[in-house]
């Protein structure tokens, strides 16, 4: 079995790609939503949505870093971030879909080849 369809890695992206949901919503969905109040209150919001990111995070890092480097956990959450950022992005903050997205993907890959090369 090649060591990334390990269950251990599995469970580690799926609460990864989960707490990337809140963690983009948190960052971002106040600017759609909270623009018109003072930036305390979208900071208090976001905080409150934050909560549910690291709720999933820190498990997802403490059972990733059973098998994975370190440096291999932050090129998945990264992989991850840009995966959930850019539907994000064009579908629910209506951002034009640009070229920027592919090639940060393209650099990302290159990233995950170093990082998980022997």
């Amino acid at each position: 079995m090649h060591p990334l369809l390990n269950t251990t890695v599995l469970q580690t992206v799926i609460l990864l790609v989960l707490s990337n949901l809140f963690m983009t919503v948190a960052w971002y969905a106040h600017l759609k939503h909270l623009n018109a109040y003072p930036w305390w209150i979208a900071a208090f919001a976001s905080w409150g949505v934050a909560l549910f990111e690291y709720l999933l995070q820190v498990p997802a890092n403490r059972i990733g870093y059973t098998l994975l480097s370190l440096a291999q956990l932050k090129i998945i959450q990264e992989v991850i971030t840009l995966a959930v950022f850019v539907p994000f992005a064009v579908f629910y903050m209506k951002e034009p879909m640009t070229w920027n997205y592919f090639w940060a993907g393209c650099c990302l890959l290159g990233a995950v080849y170093f990082i998980f090369r022997n």
